[in-house]
């Protein structure tokens, strides 16, 4: 199966009130863990890449290793840029065989906000692309994006039904309490937000920052309008873990596979969890 829109299967999830997962591909072992975990649970998924991970791995093996992936399962996946910063780099994506871009425009103004998106908008969409956009500012860090709690602004419920009318976009992401990265403190979601925007626009609304958020706040979140979930710490924190663990037993293991094959394992369960926590089990 080739790679897909997010269209195939974002509809899908907000008119059935299940999310479906973007987790973040960063090497070969993330990408099999993620789609092994979709297999077993007929779970349609999206690879999320950031420009950081794109530079890391280079487009073509990227590009091939969801391909590959997509061939294997015969699931819907999207292979979709995570917080994209131009037009420029999007296009780029989309050239390259990526099925799906999100371009972050939050930092900006409101209006340049609006404008810039809905360039990438006009040109993804000619192409079959679907695209993400973004509204308000999500703290954390993730790669070379890193905002502190102070200057994370949550999106005003108003602000964000004009962008999608005047953008189009595929799906939202709007700030509502979540950060990257994982939390130090209590996790704190702005459901109000999310319904008052759900109820008034066609497409899902977007959870950045689904690492560490409560079982509890993720399914009340579903239940407010998010139909796409994205996690990626948990997964860094499940592969360097396992990793220490057999290199902590063993000083002298040399053979990357001995302590990848337990990491690749260790992903593989926080896949299937999320998975079955979103809703998202046989819904490929």
């Amino acid at each position: 199966m080739p790679l897909v829109s997010m269209n195939e299967f974002l509809p899908k999830a907000k008119a059935g009130k299940f999310a479906v997962g973007q987790f973040n591909m960063n090497n070969l072992e993330f990408a099999q863990a993620i789609t092994d975990a979709a297999i077993e649970e007929k779970s349609p998924f999206i690879f999320g890449v950031s420009e950081g991970a794109l530079k890391y791995m280079g487009m073509e093996y990227t590009v091939a290793i969801a391909e590959a992936a997509a061939k294997k399962s015969g699931l819907p996946i999207a292979l979709h840029l995570d917080h994209g910063s131009s037009f420029e780099v999007a296009m780029k994506c989309i050239r390259g065989g990526f099925s799906s871009v999100m371009f972050d425009g939050s930092h900006y103004s409101l209006e340049e906000n609006i404008r810039l998106t809905k360039e990438v908008v006009k040109a993804a969409h000619a192409m079959g692309v679907s695209v993400e956009g973004e509204l308000g500012t999500i703290g954390g860090v993730e790669d070379d994006i890193n905002v502190d709690e102070e200057h994370a602004n949550l999106a005003k419920p108003e602000e964000a039904i004009r962008f999608y009318e005047e953008t189009g976009v595929d799906c939202l992401a709007i700030a509502v309490g979540t950060a990257h990265g994982m939390y130090k403190g209590e996790v704190k979601i702005h459901y109000d937000i999310i319904e008052k925007v759900s109820s008034a626009v066609p497409v899902p609304i977007v959870l950045h920052g689904g690492s560490g958020v409560p079982d509890e706040a993720i399914r009340l979140s579903i239940q407010a309008g998010v139909g796409k979930i994205n996690v990626n710490t948990e997964n860094q924190v499940a592969c360097t873990d396992a990793i220490r663990e057999v290199l902590a037993k063993d000083s002298k293991v040399y053979d990357p596979r001995k302590y990848l094959t337990p990491a690749r394992k260790a992903m593989v369960e926080v896949v299937r969890t999320k998975i079955r926590l979103f809703g998202s089990s046989n819904q490929a």
